[in-house]
C-alpha cells in the first residue's frame, strides 16, 4: 500500500529555514504527481508546492513563490520542501499527498488519493 511518512517539522523564528522530508514507500514513486498541502486553525487546505516525479515539473502556490522549493530523489523515494524566509503566516500543518501522474499538476486536494499524517511548523515573530 502506498504510505507517504513527513518529517522536518519544528519551530522556527521569522526569516528563518526549514527542510521537510516525504518519503513514500512504492516503487512505482516515478508514476505519481506528489504535492505538498498546509492548513492552519480556522483555514482551507492549501496547495503550497507540487513535482511530477516523471518529468520533474514543479507548480508553486502564490503565497511561497521564491521562498519554497521542492524537489525529489527518486532513488530514495524521497520529495523534499525547502523553506526559506518563512514567516508566521506560514505556519500550519504539513502534509505531502500523492496522486497518479496527470498531464497537470494540480492543487485540488479532494483529488489526492493518499496522505501523510503530516508535521506541524510553527513560525515566531
Amino acid at each position: 500500500q502506498f504510505q507517504l511518512v513527513e518529517s522536518g517539522g519544528g519551530m522556527v523564528q521569522s526569516g528563518g529555514s526549514l527542510r521537510l522530508s516525504c518519503e513514500a514507500s512504492d516503487f512505482t514513486f516515478d508514476l505519481y504527481d506528489i504535492a505538498w498541502f498546509r492548513q492552519a486553525p480556522g483555514k482551507e487546505r492549501e496547495g503550497v508546492a507540487a513535482i511530477s516525479i516523471s518529468t520533474g515539473s514543479t507548480k508553486y502556490g502564490d503565497s511561497v513563490k521564491g521562498r519554497f522549493a521542492i524537489s525529489s530523489d527518486n532513488a530514495k523515494n524521497t520529495v523534499y520542501l525547502q523553506m526559506n524566509d518563512l514567516k508566521p503566516d506560514d505556519t500550519a500543518r504539513y502534509y505531502c499527498a500523492a496522486v497518479p501522474g496527470g498531464i497537470y499538476l494540480i492543487f485540488t486536494a479532494a483529488d489526492y488519493n493518499y496522505w501523510g499524517q503530516g508535521v506541524q511548523v510553527t513560525v515566531t515573530s
